[in-house]
C-alpha cells in the first residue's frame, strides 16, 4: 500500500491539477503519468510549505493534457506512484459520437422512466379522486 494519496482541485484550460499527501515522512514522490502507456511530458511536482493545519509533506501535481488525448473516444491518463507502481489517480477524457450515443441513450432512459411516473401518478389521482 502507497503512502501517498492524490486528490484532484481542478482541470482548467487544458492542465489537471492536484494535491498528493503523504503519510510518511521524509518520502519523495515519484510521480509517473502515462496516455496509452506512453510516458507524459510536461508533468511537474512542486513542494508546498508546511502547514499547521495539514501535517506531513504535500506537492502539487500539473499535468498538462496533450493534444494526441483530445478527440472521439475514450482517452484515460494514469497518474501513479513509480516506486510502488500503484495508481494514485486517473483523468478520462470522452468526446466526440462515443459520447453522443451514450447522453442520447440516458436520455432516453430517463424519458420511459418519467412517462413510467406520469402514469402511475395519473393512476393513482384517478383512484383516490
Amino acid at each position: 500500500m502507497t503512502a501517498l494519496k492524490l486528490t484532484k482541485t481542478r482541470f482548467v484550460e487544458g492542465h489537471w491539477e492536484g494535491i498528493l499527501t503523504s503519510s510518511v515522512e521524509g518520502t519523495v514522490p515519484d510521480v509517473q503519468v502515462t496516455l496509452r502507456d506512453t510516458p507524459l511530458e510536461g508533468v511537474t511536482v512542486t513542494e508546498i510549505a508546511e502547514d499547521t493545519a495539514r501535517p506531513g509533506p504535500r506537492w502539487v501535481v500539473r499535468i498538462p493534457v496533450p493534444a494526441e488525448a483530445v478527440g472521439d473516444g475514450v482517452q484515460t491518463i494514469l497518474i501513479f506512484d513509480a516506486a510502488t507502481d500503484t495508481v494514485l489517480n486517473s483523468v478520462t477524457l470522452v468526446a466526440g459520437e462515443a459520447l453522443g450515443d451514450d447522453i442520447r441513450a440516458e436520455v432516453e432512459l430517463l424519458r420511459a422512466e418519467l412517462d413510467m411516473l406520469k402514469r402511475a401518478f395519473r393512476r393513482h389521482c384517478l383512484e383516490t379522486a
